[in-house]
């Protein structure tokens, strides 16, 4: 198959689970964080119901730690497409003192985002999520369906899952439980990439090669910002960079990188021996550092 048959194959799926969603769902919302994969979620939104309007919500939970560049280009992008965003914050979560704020070199929020995203899910009566996650990106990723039922506290059991069999999608839940849906399970990083080269796209600049002031610490290298718990052995430095996934400020690990170009991205994406979500400082924690998040409710 086709380069370009391969892409139209993804998104033509992509689309059917979207309206399927649409169908089945009498709430469904769409979680935006403003990098690649859900801006994609978002373009496939508008082809799914094009000429009518995006018929979901789209909601961020922001961490309060995130690029500026990111939170510029969501408000850009929300604006061109005339949908609601809804936004919750951690740091009010923080204040509300049910989560607790992570200290020492490590410190970050990402993991803090769970209990606010289940408090959002509640204070809306949200019954479906649509998220951005690939099944490529992780191998806890790679245990989910694409109509992932969780429990009335939010978790998710891999042992629970429904079978998916000739594109049936089962959502039926009960009181108190709600669903999250990936439309582009399916997809790999170099798809992703493929179709906002295909589609032309637009990115926050964090995606592609610039100048910036770096942490550098156990080798990898992070965003300087006042968000960070700088110690006597991280080395301030600057250098052209890239971001190849975007998160926490905290937690998300900058890429040495000349490519300014989607084309170059993705050849250089390609040559890669690392998977994307080996930039997430966060995941390092444990091997099942991701899967034991997921467990707890994070998306």
């Amino acid at each position: 198959m086709s380069t370009k048959n391969h892409i139209q194959t993804l998104e033509n799926e992509s689309i059917f689970i979207m309206r399927e969603v649409a169908a089945q769902f009498d709430k469904p919302v769409l979680l935006f964080s403003g990098g690649k994969d859900s801006i994609t979620l978002a373009h496939l939104a508008k082809k799914a119901f094009y000429p009518a309007k995006i018929p979901f919500t789209f909601m961020h939970i922001d961490t309060g730690h995130n690029f500026q560049e990111t939170i510029d280009f969501r408000d850009e992008l929300i604006a061109e497409l005339g949908v609601d965003l809804i936004v919750r914050y951690v740091q009010d979560s923080i204040d509300q003192n049910k989560v607790k704020e992570e200290t020492g070199k490590y410190a970050s929020r990402n993991s803090l985002q769970t209990v606010t995203l289940l408090d959002a899910i509640e204070e809306f009566g949200f019954d479906a999520c649509l998220g951005g996650a690939r099944r490529d990106e992780e191998k806890s990723r790679a245990k989910e369906r694409i109509f992932s039922v969780r429990d009335d506290f939010g978790q998710w059991d891999a042992k629970k899952q429904r079978p998916e069999l000739f594109q049936i999608l089962n959502g039926k839940i009960n009181f108190g439980e709600n669903v999250r849906a990936f439309p582009i399970s399916n997809w790999t990083e170099e798809d992703v990439w493929t179709y906002i080269l295909q589609e032309n796209l637009k990115l926050p600049s964090i995606y592609f090669a610039h100048q910036r002031k770096l942490v550098k610490r156990d080798g990898s290298f992070l965003a300087y910002s006042d968000y960070l718990n700088i110690v006597d052995t991280d080395e301030i430095v600057e250098d052209v960079v890239r971001f190849r996934t975007v998160g926490d400020m905290t937690c998300t690990a900058a890429l040495i990188s000349d490519a300014d170009t989607v084309e170059k991205v993705l050849n250089e994406n390609k040559a890669s021996k690392h998977s994307e979500r080996g930039a997430r400082i966060d995941d390092q924690r444990s091997e099942s550092a991701l899967e034991q998040r997921k467990k707890g409710g994070y998306f």
